[in-house]
């Protein structure tokens, strides 16, 4: 079974930072574009930051811009997620999800695989 986990989730004060780390087992990510998504408790899901696999293209979402970096290492297997100045609204489930083809999407329903999530809580 094909199967993402994220991990380097946890407690970290506002202005903090940490970096999560999505890693395939079973199957090579070369091929998909990643997503990183986040659900807040009583809140939707929502897209965070996705990349591409064709050209290492990425987007944010406005709330988190100029704060997080997502990358790629086709090598390790894996995809990063470098969160900087977090904020309490930062706290959520973050999850990623592998799309199958070059490119990554915002929307939640057109990734094929998905982690179990990492948690990360923002707070003094």
């Amino acid at each position: 079974q094909l199967q993402l986990v994220e991990s380097g989730g946890g407690l970290v004060q506002p202005g903090g930072s940490l970096r999560l780390s999505c890693a395939a087992s079973r199957f090579t990510l070369d091929y998909y574009g990643i997503g990183w998504f986040r659900q807040a408790p009583g809140k939707e899901r929502e897209g965070v930051s996705c990349i591409s696999s064709s050209d290492g293209s990425t987007y944010y979402a406005d709330s988190v811009k100029g704060r997080f970096t997502i990358s790629r290492d086709n090598a390790k297997n894996a995809v990063y997620l470098q969160m900087n100045s977090l904020k309490p609204e930062d706290t959520a489930v973050y999850y990623c999800a592998a799309r199958k083809g070059y490119y990554c999407s915002g929307y939640e329903f057109e990734y094929d695989y998905w982690g179990q999530g990492t948690q990360v809580t923002v707070s003094s």
